[in-house]
């Protein structure tokens, strides 16, 4: 947790907020067994952000769909799922983070059986569409139920594990794709990858319904119409273009929308202070910037994100264009860098922040600078000729290191948080590492395709990727350098045991309703 060191900190942050602090409501004795469904929820989440994308020349022989449909069946469920987060979030404050998040499920499953059944492009297009927004109602309440059902002394390891669960679920996307592509269970091709989701939506609305405990904010409000209008119009003119730039070319449109993006996002700023001069309840909760883990944190995630994104694209299309591996060869490749990403969040969480703090993030950060330089340099020196073995090692530092920062870094962003805006912080959480993916994977376009020559098509310059595998590498090292320095906007002792949380005098609105 991070730490305060004056007693004005709790008084402020209670006056920002509203509140009266009751004393806090006893642990829900359930909260364990609602952890498994929170966690395969977000499981289910992370692993449909990558698994179309092993799948997409299956989906395209089978329903016909073009080039442009089938980016749309990518990028829709990308862009309906970061325009919903913030929104998500804060539904689950005002009517109950439990209902909102059966809600999602229902209709993540629901989706799932649209898209695993679709014979048109259209109907697989707008299913992924509705399945982002689904998803955006879901996630949120996964980290903000987390926040206000376990005590304080708990949290760290439970968002350790989580941290864990949802990175390995990223990873094991293509993996995942890969396997159940290539074992065509029922002869049904690429479809198992929609509807494996079913069973697991179904059990998780039983049980979820029985076990989660039901909370939400602690005075009743109405939800913020205009300020939600606002930031998703802000965040569309943001997001669109960099999900679908590269594939267009980028014309002229996806850079008016960007500079769009600035005055209709500072409107918004405007009006949620208008809101909450006027005492509402206010789409965003300004005053959770004033917490420097929170806003620190969200810097690092921005970051995070963005080296995911630029990562993992060109890492993708090497492995299997570059290095001629087949899809399940590639996602079996991963293995270290998923098995050591959850090795380094328990060491993390368990052992060494709470010891250490602050520098054990940033410990994590130089380390996974390290592997990607120690990945150029391989792949420079090699070429199309590095075996398996030296493909997989620099992945040891970088899981690592990756562990080190993202198993406590949603702790120490929620630490200072009040549970009266848990689903708020939540979906601005979720929202920051979206935005940083999509910059990230926008950025691949300046720096790894770039850099191909020629058309920029990877199967056509297939011999250049390794050259332009390697270009790509110090870029990634720099995104994590960057978050080495903004780590040090978090104060030192965030996530040290012991350390007081500013908030824990005002979140007494964590008593379930």
């Amino acid at each position: 947790m991070s730490e305060n060191k004056s007693q004005p900190t709790v008084i402020e942050a209670a006056a920002d907020d509203a509140l009266v602090a009751p004393p806090p409501a006893a642990a829900d004795p359930r909260r364990w067994a609602a952890l498994v469904v929170l966690l395969v929820a977000a499981f289910m989440d992370a692993v449909d952000v990558t698994v179309v994308n092993i799948a997409i020349p299956h989906v395209q022989e089978d329903t016909g769909a073009s080039t442009a449909q089938i980016q749309w069946v990518v990028g829709g469920y990308a862009l309906a799922f970061a325009l919903g987060l913030i929104t998500g979030g804060r539904l689950g404050d005002l009517f109950g983070r439990k209902k909102v998040f059966l809600v999602g499920v229902a209709g993540f499953t629901l989706t799932s059986l649209v898209c695993g059944i679709a014979t048109a492009p259209e109907v697989l297009l707008a299913g992924r569409i509705a399945q982002g927004a689904a998803a955006a109602l879901m996630v949120p309440q996964v980290l903000s139920i987390i926040h206000v059902s376990f005590p304080k002394e708990e949290r760290g390891k439970v968002f350790g594990v989580f941290g864990a669960v949802t990175a390995l679920g990223v990873l094991a996307g293509p993996l995942v794709g890969a396997l159940l592509v290539e074992g065509d269970l029922f002869g049904m091709g690429w479809r198992p990858i929609f509807l494996v989701n079913l069973p697991l939506g179904v059990l998780g609305l039983i049980v979820g319904a029985v076990l989660i405990r039901e909370s939400k904010s602690g005075h009743a409000a109405r939800l913020d119409v205009g300020g939600m209008l606002l930031s998703t119009v802000g965040l569309l003119c943001l997001v669109l273009p960099l999900i679908q730039g590269r594939e267009l070319g980028w014309p002229v449109w996806t850079y008016v929308m960007p500079a769009a993006s600035v005055p209709v996002l500072a409107l918004f700023v405007a009006y949620e202070r208008r809101v909450i001069a006027r005492g509402g309840s206010p789409l965003v909760v300004l005053s959770l910037f004033t917490r420097k883990s929170f806003t620190g944190g969200l810097g690092v995630q921005l970051l995070f994100g963005l080296a995911s994104g630029v990562f993992f694209l060109a890492w993708t299309l090497y492995l299997q264009l570059g290095l001629g591996f087949s899809p399940l060869k590639a996602g079996l490749s991963g293995l270290p860098l998923s098995l050591l990403l959850m090795a380094g969040a328990g060491v993390s969480m368990q052992i060494l922040v709470p010891r250490f703090g602050r520098a054990v993030l940033q410990s994590g950060a130089l380390t996974a600078a390290a592997g990607m330089v120690l990945f150029a340099w391989l792949v420079g020196h090699y070429g199309a000729d590095i075996a398996l073995w030296q493909a997989m090692l620099p992945l040891v530092p970088m899981g690592i290191g990756m562990g080190l920062i993202v198993a406590p870094l949603a702790d120490i962003i929620l630490s200072e948080v009040p549970h009266e805006h848990a689903g708020s912080a939540s979906g601005l959480n979720n929202t920051t590492v979206q935005l940083g993916q999509a910059v990230g994977t926008a950025l691949s376009s300046l720096i790894f395709f770039n850099q191909l020559g020629g058309d920029g098509n990877p199967v056509t310059q297939a011999p250049k990727m390794p050259d332009a595998f390697a270009h790509t590498l110090p870029y990634v090292a720099g995104a994590f350098l960057a978050a080495f320095a903004v780590l040090y906007a978090i104060p030192r002792g965030a996530g040290r045991a012991g350390a007081s949380v500013g908030a824990e005098a005002a979140d007494g609105s964590a008593a379930a309703r």
